[in-house]
């Protein structure tokens, strides 16, 4: 009860002091929201941790689900449903991927198709595996799925191991795990690798290797303006990180776990910075910080104030900032807004507005706190 009257002040009181982002409820009762993801036609495709996927149409939220994989989903804590993408050309063949983990504690990547019949249902009949990344303990799953400009799909993987990555498996490059995948699934069946990938055809590398070196990058984005990949790695004993990926680069970056936690060293016995791509960003876990979610950077058109800005929150705090860059290159945050609630994904439409869930169940979503007024052009007499 206390939690409903929060939410209600939240939305109906004008914007404290300071506070540049206000939040509009759209839908509650979603069970156990984790992820959002769009097939830029409007929808908006809201995935629970038990397995299912339902669609916010632009009004309301609907009652069937789109995909219903509950039987073959092992939940929770950070198992469960957790990503989905939808394919470049989704309008014309219909095809999306989602990844889960299995009930022997594996990450499973998914190819699906939508009904011929109603394009608001999956055909469940139409499931083909594409990638199984074995795991070697019961959290770090990540699971992340998104097309890059490039065409190509690429998965979040976490380092699938106890504190401090004991097995080196971030590190490993003979281990999916730990890793940013890209994979080419128009190519070949189930996938390709693309021959640009760093480690394409290397002995003792995985090909579908894009980056590495990270802990739990449960959620990441591309810039839409840039294509720059922005990548939020869950951190362990104090610091979490936002690492950048530019688009003109050719992959291999190394981006520390368990050598590195943010900036700094985590190993002491093994760190070597020189080697390492540093964040753009951390944060540690003062004031009740904990795990880093990361969002997008805003092009969107309804509030130009915020444009050029990367959006991102932590889940336990509830705290939404905003990082901008300096004239030096690096970057800033500010806070936008600490929500009453926990946080567990941003998401995108296809107009490049924003959206975040609460864990506990509802969608909002992210509006300027300061109405946009165009200025008046001059008259002249």
């Amino acid at each position: 009860m206390m939690k409903s009257v929060l939410v209600a002040v939240l939305l109906l009181s004008p914007p404290l002091i300071g506070q540049e982002i206000v939040l509009q409820r759209l839908a509650g009762g979603i069970d156990k929201p984790v992820g959002i993801s769009q097939a830029r036609d409007g929808r908006l495709f809201i995935l629970t941790q038990h397995g299912q996927i339902r669609i916010w149409d632009g009004t309301r939220l609907l009652e069937r689900p789109f995909l219903d994989i509950t039987p073959q989903v092992l939940c929770c804590g950070e198992r469960g449903l957790l990503g989905l993408a939808f394919h470049p050309r989704f309008e014309e063949n219909g095809l999306f991927y989602i990844d889960y983990v299995d009930f022997d504690g594996n990450l499973v990547v998914d190819r699906y198709k939508v009904s011929a019949d109603d394009r608001d249902v999956a055909d469940e009949r139409s499931s083909t595996v594409v990638l199984t990344v074995e795991h070697t303990w019961g959290a770090h799953y990540a699971g992340q799925l998104a097309f890059g400009p490039d065409g190509y799909l690429y998965i979040s993987v976490g380092d699938g191991d106890e504190a401090g990555d004991p097995h080196g498996n971030a590190q490993n490059l003979d281990s999916l795990l730990g890793k940013i995948l890209r994979i080419d699934v128009d190519a070949a069946a189930p996938y390709a690798i693309p021959p640009s990938n760093p480690f394409a055809g290397a002995a003792n590398a995985r090909g579908e290797i894009w980056s590495y070196g990270l802990r739990n990058p449960w959620r990441f984005s591309f810039d839409r303006m840039t294509g720059d990949l922005w990548i939020a790695d869950v951190g362990e004993a104090e610091w979490e990180e936002i690492d950048v990926q530019s688009a003109a680069s050719a992959g291999a970056e190394n981006f520390g776990w368990p050598q590195t936690e943010g900036d700094g060293c985590f190993d002491a016995e093994s760190c070597d910075m020189s080697q390492i791509t540093e964040p753009v960003l951390e944060r540690n876990h003062a004031g009740g910080d904990c795990a880093v979610i990361g969002g997008y950077r805003y092009w969107g058109g309804d509030f130009p104030r915020l444009r050029g800005t990367y959006v991102y929150g932590d889940y336990c705090s509830g705290r939404i900032w905003g990082a901008l860059p300096r004239p030096d290159g690096t970057w800033s945050s500010r806070l936008l807004l600490q929500a009453p609630f926990r946080i567990s994904s941003f998401g995108e439409d296809a107009a490049g507005e924003l959206y975040v869930l609460d864990y506990s169940g509802s969608l909002f979503r992210i509006r300027d706190a300061v109405p946009y007024v165009p200025r008046r052009r001059a008259v002249s007499h």
